[in-house]
């Protein structure tokens, strides 16, 4: 499945949201170079739906890149078709995703900020199996 990256976002802290940046460096088994969510664990890299965020602005929220804590969105695919265990390669990059959706114990500063999150329901999740640079409008591929 081919689909475009429309942005790609850090943040230096956990729990708030990302902030909008021209390119993304991922480190092989650690994540995006100054990105609070980098670190030898499963949830290195999120992606979000740019589709899933247009429902949400078609309900009215004022929404920016990262406001929902997502690394990378995307345009053009399906993420419910994903599953765990496949690989996204996006430029030299390549990932695997490990987790479709999460827990939120509490309301964090994202649910506040943009009145409700989607991340529990519609964030994927995945490691950095090869590094690369990523930027706005790359295209990548998903492989099952």
């Amino acid at each position: 499945m081919k689909f475009t990256i429309e942005a790609v976002c850090i943040s230096g802290k956990k729990g708030v949201q990302k902030y909008e940046v021209s390119e993304i460096t991922l480190i092989k088994d650690f994540g995006i170079d100054n990105d609070a969510h980098a670190g030898k664990w499963h949830r290195q890299v999120s992606f979000l739906a740019g589709e899933e965020i247009d429902k949400m602005k078609a309900k009215g929220l004022s929404l920016k890149s990262g406001a929902f804590g997502e690394n990378i969105v995307t345009r053009g695919i399906d993420w419910t078709k994903v599953s765990v265990g496949g690989k996204i390669r996006i430029g030299d990059a390549e990932l695997e995703v490990t987790q479709i959706g999460k827990e939120c114990k509490t309301p964090c500063a994202i649910y506040y900020a943009a009145g409700e999150c989607i991340m529990p329901e519609k964030g994927i999740f995945a490691k950095v199996l090869k590094g690369g640079v990523i930027h706005a409008h790359n295209s990548g591929d998903y492989h099952i």
